[in-house]
């Protein structure tokens, strides 16, 4: 039985119980639910729910299969994914989520590569080894009005500081990155120093935070603090603009660039047009039924 099969399984409760796998990228952990059969939208209730730790399945995000759009499906893609935080809002682009879905999707269709739509455009996928998966996100953009930030600024160097955070480079790649360099990585309390970036009236919609250090030309160390205020383990987003920053700043020289992250390395590769190819594991941790939305 392939994976996805385990998505359209009927609970002894029938509708009363919706099927999902949880998957983690590097300990990014993430709940999917197939919703291709029309279900109704979820709620910003049902998203907490199930992403909590204490009363549902757990997660740092929710993940849905939905059937693209028209213009998804004119541009080759398979699916269309949408990625949901811990409060229930919609973002538009997940490095490590996205690689897990990959997985599964090419599991189903026994392919090597496909093409998946998410809010922030269409993401292209192969396989990259046994468990491993390599996705081509981007463009990455620095700027403002994109990001978004509330006002104009040099997005090279940002206005803001936070005790050892300064002089950031702000970043999208579907999603707001500020991305600061440090000497050591593991000096800088992260709980402390990040969420007054994260929190700064000058990101309109919030950013995820990236602490970064240089190990050599072609190696990164990387924390991120992701929205809404987790400290995550990983963040495939977060080290692709990371590697993107570091190169602009002439800190690394090679376009291709592991970048380790506590829960494991990620690979990078920075492609013309500010694309870039994001190479690394997923994994399966459990799967079952969760009650259903009321």
């Amino acid at each position: 039985m392939k994976h996805t099969d385990l998505l359209s399984l009927t609970s002894p409760l029938g509708p009363l119980q919706w099927p999902f796998i949880k998957m983690h990228g590097l300990e990014n952990y993430f709940v999917i639910l197939d919703r291709r059969d029309g279900n109704k939208p979820l709620s910003v209730d049902d998203i907490v729910r199930i992403c909590s730790t204490n009363i549902g399945v757990g997660g740092e995000q929710l993940l849905t299969i939905e059937q693209p759009s028209h213009e998804g499906s004119r541009a080759g893609a398979y699916a269309a994914i949408r990625i949901f935080n811990i409060d229930g809002k919609e973002v538009g682009a997940c490095g490590n989520a996205t690689r897990c879905m990959a997985h599964l999707l090419l599991e189903e269709t026994g392919k090597d590569e496909l093409a998946m739509e998410l809010a922030g455009g269409i993401v292209h996928c192969r396989r990259a080894g046994p468990m491993e998966v390599s996705v081509t996100l981007g463009p990455i953009s620095m700027d403002w009005r994109k990001i978004p930030l509330s006002r104009e600024v040099d997005t090279a160097h940002l206005p803001i500081a936070s005790g050892p955070l300064s002089d950031g480079v702000g970043l999208y790649i579907g999603n707001p990155h500020a991305v600061f360099f440090v000497d050591q990585v593991d000096c800088i309390d992260m709980a402390h120093f990040a969420p007054a970036v994260h929190n700064d009236s000058l990101f309109s919609e919030g950013a995820n935070v990236g602490v970064a250090e240089i190990v050599d030309h072609a190696t990164l160390r990387l924390k991120v603090w992701e929205r809404p205020g987790v400290l995550t383990r990983a963040c495939g987003t977060g080290a692709c603009v990371a590697a993107y920053a570091a190169l602009k700043r002439g800190l690394v020289t090679s376009k291709k660039v592991a970048v380790h992250l506590p829960a494991g390395k990620l690979d990078i590769e920075l492609l013309d047009d500010d694309k870039v190819r994001m190479a690394g594991p997923v994994a399966f941790c459990c799967y079952g039924f969760l009650e259903a939305g009321r």
